[in-house]
């Protein structure tokens, strides 16, 4: 389902009234948070999806690290699990089920969360995930609508994973090949998030199905402003622009992109396999961050200090639309 639909859909929805929820599903954020004191708010998130990589261990991690991504966007800190998992129980190998709960049990060790259990049902096809929960402080909390125009926009991981996964689903890549990828959707932004909880931003949100277009142009809609960001200064895994122009793009890549495009402005020199690439349903992806400008330079650094690769990639700018420059 495109951005678009979706927001048809849950605008046909009642929304709470409650005074104690900071954030519902109206603003499209990463999760929903509600206040239990004037210090204390929860922050709440569900994600599960079928296997994008054929490794059920690898999947398992993909898929929790995906579903804790949510709450480090908001700068909320994760606290427990709970699995959400689907699979053909006649068919499928015991050895495969546990590989799958391994890996995310694994990444949420890594996130020092606890799973306190879950759900399972029986399911032709495999589906895998979490539902999390965390505690943030109402007053740190990060949404998507803050950004500023000046704000430059900060992405802590490459783009392309939709692609690059099609491509091993049609045989086209190796693993190996698509090994950098894989490793990325494995990580954690765990430390991205812990940067952001002491530095702040106006606004963020993490890069996942809706592709780093759609969910730029979500916060540049929450925020009421507009943006121009550089088609040379957004990372894109090697191989993907070859993958792009010979057609190996999810077709959840297209409607992004379909999406966008009547708010989207874009460069001459720049085709359509490229705009594919920047509206690439990504898995597992980056946090894109609005930065107030004087404080860019320093949030650059804590993110490398703390290990985080970090690209500047625009910045939002006044009016309501999108810009791609070379």
């Amino acid at each position: 389902m495109a951005p678009g639909q979706l927001a048809q859909v849950l605008g046909q929805l009642q929304t709470v009234r409650d005074p104690r929820v900071l954030v519902g599903f109206d603003t499209c954020d990463d999760a929903g948070v509600f206040q239990l004191s004037p210090e204390l708010a929860l922050a709440q998130t569900v994600d599960f999806f079928t296997p994008m990589v054929d490794d059920p261990y690898q999947f398992g991690a993909i898929a929790a690290a995906n579903a804790l991504s949510d709450l480090y966007a908001m700068g909320a800190q994760p606290l427990t699990a709970l699995n959400i998992f689907a699979f053909p129980a006649r068919t499928m190998p015991p050895d495969v089920v546990a590989a799958i709960l391994r890996g995310g049990a694994d990444a949420a060790a890594e996130a020092g969360v606890a799973v306190l259990g879950g759900h399972t049902i029986d399911d032709p096809i495999p589906k895998y995930g979490m539902a999390v929960t965390g505690s943030v402080h109402p007053r740190r909390l990060l949404t998507n609508s803050g950004g500023r125009p000046g704000d430059r926009l900060i992405l802590t991981k490459p783009i392309g994973t939709g692609i690059v996964t099609t491509a091993l689903k049609h045989g086209v890549w190796t693993v190996e090949q698509a090994l950098p990828a894989i490793e990325s959707m494995m990580s954690l932004n765990k430390s991205a998030g812990a940067v952001l909880s002491k530095r702040g931003a106006h606004a963020c949100t993490d890069v996942t199905g809706f592709g780093l277009l759609g969910h730029l142009w979500e916060m540049c809609r929450a925020s009421g402003v507009g943006a121009e960001i550089s088609w040379a200064a957004v990372p894109i895994f090697s191989g993907v622009a070859e993958l792009a122009s010979a057609e190996e793009v999810p077709g959840g890549s297209e409607r992004n992109l379909d999406y966008v495009l009547p708010h989207l402005d874009v460069a001459a020199e720049l085709d359509r396999p490229r705009m594919l690439i920047l509206a690439d349903a990504q898995t597992s992806g980056g946090l894109l961050m609005a930065v107030a400008s004087d404080d860019a330079e320093g949030v650059h650094r804590a993110l490398r200090a703390a290990g985080v690769s970090a690209w500047e990639i625009g910045r939002l700018v006044a009016g309501d639309r999108l810009r791609v420059t070379g």
